[in-house]
């Protein structure tokens, strides 16, 4: 059936059983700092402000952004994408910094210009690039098209608006809803040791390294677990995890849009732990982000075999169980209660055109970055993870590296000072002339938060480049080692970030690493720049912004032209019916007459639910497209026709009772116009 669109949607307003409503208290940040020592129990001073909101791009018919798959192109929805955020604000100076960790392959310049200028817009100078600090998870299942260059737009078949604006709003909205809840808080910062959950999926690369910094690693693997838990009241109300491990727990086979282990983890904390209900209105009880450190050569893979489809589901649930495990073991223990300074630093960088200092680069001699090249091993893939072009090689490729060094390194001594041994497939930065590929000028942050030090730099840092960044930072601050933390996929992206030593080896990730041998020592010299103007008050020059290239980037898929029912159907018809009878454990699946969910987003609402009629007759809802237990797959039927087909996993301990399953859809005519669908199955027993 359809029915012409209301002027907005209704939020659902029936919460899962044991959610409870928020903690939102807009002006807060009012509170005198004695109100507020007295609110939080410590002298600490913070304010603190919580958010969330869903970021869920196109859902169907777009690109898939991590493996750099073609085929890959999403059909479907397993679990929504959601953006939290976090204000930390010092009573006593004003000074505050904002965390945004989104459930996002990456962030690129586009996402964090746009959100930068909505922050803007809505607050005036409070929120800069120099104190917002906006990070990814890193999943390998998100929809990709909302980069303004042109690199990771090739599979995706150029930019797409839709995905850009839910984004960019999304990641605005948690920040927005952040502000609107400050209130007086305590920050406890812990440490843990995590096992089990990640591997080194570079060792060649990485036992080149030497042996002060492999033997801060066992086995070549990061195993610090970070938590900062937010209370109020004696009760915690907030966290923020960072455990270095890739977001490629789900596969390069898969094709519903997923948050991966990362998502996982924060949703368990949330909704099975805390019962949050993402479709009520206001911030909920409890907000816990999963954020990444550097995860640049850290495979969830344990086996290091590239995951499968429908394996990869199991896989993605285990990984972030570990994590969610590991982080609410912290929050049982006292930790460190924070108190001091918030700060921030931001500066841009030309990583195309650094001279290294010799103190930096480990040789005691002076050396240059270049012009960014893409590396043949590059193109090969991870082949722990996901390989991507066949031949292509991790390691040596024998065709590129005669390529390399009878034109490219001849034609350029400078740039095979600064990029050999890497055999080079794209010299990138050339065609960075013509049309933006990548991103040559970069930020790098470095963020305060009482004891605690985010070292935010656009790309994958492997573990041991992390670690020589963290001590650079914490040798000038004085700040203990495991204070010091790399926040990866931060800002904008650049890829890989490797050592000299790594980098030689040429692995996926030295082929990754665009500005060449030295671009860690350019990246730690920047850092300790950053590192000294924080420590010792003073301000730093933002340096070469980028160029703003919003209305540049090329759109070549074209949108949905008409949605049209199967013959002899209706919209929201039922196809495939349930059964009468189910079982927990067992899977509900319904396939209705549905249309192309790309005509709305359905950002903030759902596209199915699952609902149980109460002991008066009503339908209660359970279930929505944002939980784990269900799913939402989407095909076409000829041109212009939709199946969607919606599955159920019974969850354990699901009460006894009549359910039934509802899609919900939007049909596009022939005259642009659009409409609400909905499809209703028949009802069916839990036993």
């Amino acid at each position: 059936m359809t029915a012409e669109r209301p002027p907005s949607r209704s939020r659902r307003t029936v919460l899962r059983a044991g959610a409870v409503t928020g903690l939102g208290l807009a002006g807060a940040h009012l509170i005198s700092p004695g109100a507020a020592a007295a609110a939080t129990g410590s002298g600490s001073g913070y304010l603190v402000g919580r958010g969330i909101s869903d970021a869920t791009g196109e859902v169907a018919e777009v690109g898939m952004m991590g493996y750099g798959r073609f085929d890959q192109q999403a059909a479907g929805l397993h679990t929504r994408l959601r953006a939290r955020a976090f204000v930390v604000a010092e009573q006593a100076s004003g000074r505050r910094v904002l965390l945004i960790v989104a459930d996002s392959p990456m962030i690129f310049e586009s996402v964090h210009r746009a959100v930068l200028r909505r922050l803007r817009q809505a607050y005036g100078d409070l929120y800069t690039a120099r104190n917002v600090l906006v990070t990814a998870t890193h999943t390998h299942a998100g929809p990709g098209g909302y980069s303004h260059h042109l690199l990771y737009n090739t599979t995706t078949f150029g930019f797409h608006e839709a995905t850009f604006e839910a984004v960019a709003d999304g990641l605005f909205e948690a920040a927005r809803n952040a502000h609107e809840d400050l209130a007086p808080s305590g920050l406890l910062l812990s440490h843990g040791t995590l096992t089990g959950a990640s591997v080194n999926r570079s060792k060649t690369a990485f036992d080149r390294n030497p042996k002060a910094d492999r033997d801060h690693f066992p086995d070549g693997v990061d195993t610090l677990t970070t938590l900062l838990r937010v209370e109020r009241q004696g009760r915690t109300v907030g966290a923020v995890n960072w455990f270095p491990v890739h977001g490629t727990s789900m596969s390069g086979d898969n094709r519903l849009i997923s948050a991966d282990n990362k998502g996982y983890a924060a949703y368990h904390w949330e909704r099975e732990v805390h019962g949050v209900d993402y479709l009520a209105d206001g911030t909920p009880e409890f907000v816990s982000a999963f954020a990444q450190t550097n995860s640049g050569d850290m495979s969830p893979n344990l086996d290091l075999v590239p995951p499968t489809t429908p394996a990869d589901f199991e896989a993605t649930r285990t990984s972030g169980l570990r994590q969610y495990e590991a982080a609410a073991a912290q929050a049982d223990t006292p930790g460190v209660r924070l108190s001091g300074p918030v700060d921030s630093r931001l500066v841009y960088v030309d990583l195309s055109d650094v001279t290294v200092r010799p103190e930096f680069t480990g040789d005691g001699k002076t050396h240059r970055t270049s012009k960014p090249c893409v590396g043949a091993a590059m193109a090969a893939g991870s082949l722990e993870d996901g390989p991507a072009f066949p031949g292509f090689d991790e390691g040596d490729n024998p065709f590129w590296d005669a390529i390399s060094h009878s034109v490219v390194y001849t034609v350029s001594p400078e740039l095979k000072q600064a990029q050999a041994p890497k055999d080079v497939f794209v010299p990138i930065g050339e065609m960075n002339r013509i049309y933006p590929w990548v991103q040559e000028r970069v930020p790098v942050m470095l963020v305060r938060i009482g004891g605690l030090y985010l070292i935010g730099i656009p790309g994958e840092v492997t573990v041991c480049a992390g670690l020589r960044l963290r001590r650079t930072v914490a040798g000038i601050v004085g700040a203990d080692l495991d204070d010091v933390l790399v926040a990866g996929y931060s800002n904008s992206y650049f890829h890989y970030v490797t050592t000299p030593e790594e980098y030689d080896a040429q692995q996926y990730e030295g082929g990754s690493t665009l500005f060449g041998r030295w671009q860690l020592p350019a990246l730690q010299q920047t850092a300790a720049e950053l590192a000294v103007s924080l420590r010792d008050g003073t301000d730093l020059p933002l340096g070469p912004e980028p160029p703003d290239l919003t209305g540049k980037a090329l759109s070549l898929q074209p949108g949905v032209v008409l949605d049209a029912p199967p013959l002899f159907r209706k919209f929201g018809d039922v196809l495939v019916p349930p059964r009468e009878n189910y079982r927990t454990g067992e899977r509900v699946e319904v396939v209705f007459a549905g249309a192309h969910p790309g005509n709305d987003l359905h950002r903030g609402d759902t596209y199915l639910r699952i609902e149980r009629r109460d002991s008066a007759g009503a339908w209660r809802t359970v279930a929505d497209d944002g939980d784990w237990a269900t799913r939402f797959h989407w095909a076409r039927d000829g041109i212009a026709a939709s199946k969607v087909t919606i599955t159920w996993d019974v969850p354990q301990g699901t009460p006894s009772g009549t359910y039934r399953v509802v899609y919900r859809g939007d049909a596009k005519s022939l005259g642009g116009k659009i409409s609400s669908i909905e499809g209703v199955s028949t009802a069916f027993q839990v036993r």
